[in-house]
């Protein structure tokens, strides 16, 4: 049986608008001194220079690195459509022109490297809640030592016991960051094939050496 094809009018609509951009793309690269085949590579770079920003954007989440070469691919994008609107000559495109598209594939390929090899890890960390601050604890009462009973001079006294000490308070973790925390984990996880340690997660949340050791118990 024939399957339907159900149209979706934004599906169009983003044909509709890529296709333009493309076109305008290859005609400014075709006005700027780039003919054949090059005049087609350009708005392919642009294009997938976006789509790489996107995803990592989507599977990493928002850092400054994917940020700033999402808005330089929208810049090239969006200057080669408003360029081609009769505002520039495209039969005397201008010197600084010519160079920014000539230019423009080694900034690609940096870009598109610096995305592929740049790990999670070494962008900015997620902002991270701050953590309530510790409720204090009432000092122990000091310990009364009792009066040694009285001994023979030839027998060295005793020393008193020394007191026990107090058990340590627990680390109050909010649920949002262990929440966050095991999303992280989870991520390197699938990453790397190994369970995160103590000193991954505390560079990750960028939190104190005590938080990070309640953190990871809380997650074992």
């Amino acid at each position: 049986m024939a399957r339907s094809i159900r149209l979706d009018a934004v599906l169009i609509q983003a044909v509709i608008a890529g296709a333009l951009s493309f076109a305008h793309l290859h005609d400014l690269a075709a006005a700027a001194g780039q003919t054949g085949w090059k005049a087609w590579a350009y708005p392919v770079s642009v294009d997938l220079l976006l789509v790489a920003v996107w995803r990592r954007l989507r599977t990493d989440g928002p850092s400054r690195l994917a940020w700033c070469w999402f808005l330089i691919a929208l810049v090239a994008s969006l200057g080669a459509n408003i360029a081609t609107a009769g505002l520039l000559d495209l039969d005397h495109v201008p010197a600084w022109l010519r160079i920014l598209v000539a230019g423009w594939p080694a900034l690609a390929f940096l870009g598109g490297t610096l995305l592929a090899h740049t790990s999670t890890s070494a962008a900015d960390p997620a902002p991270v809640p701050p953590a309530p601050a510790q409720e204090q604890q009432p000092d122990p009462a000091p310990a009364v030592e009792a009066e040694p009973a009285p001994t023979l001079p030839a027998a060295d006294p005793a020393p008193a016991p020394a007191p026990a000490p107090a058990p340590a308070a627990a680390v109050p973790v909010p649920t949002a960051l262990v929440d966050h925390a095991r999303k992280v984990a989870a991520d390197h996880e699938a990453r790397t094939g190994t369970p995160i340690d103590t000193d991954i997660l505390r560079a990750r949340l960028g939190v104190p050496s005590h938080l990070a050791d309640a953190i990871a118990a809380q997650l074992a």
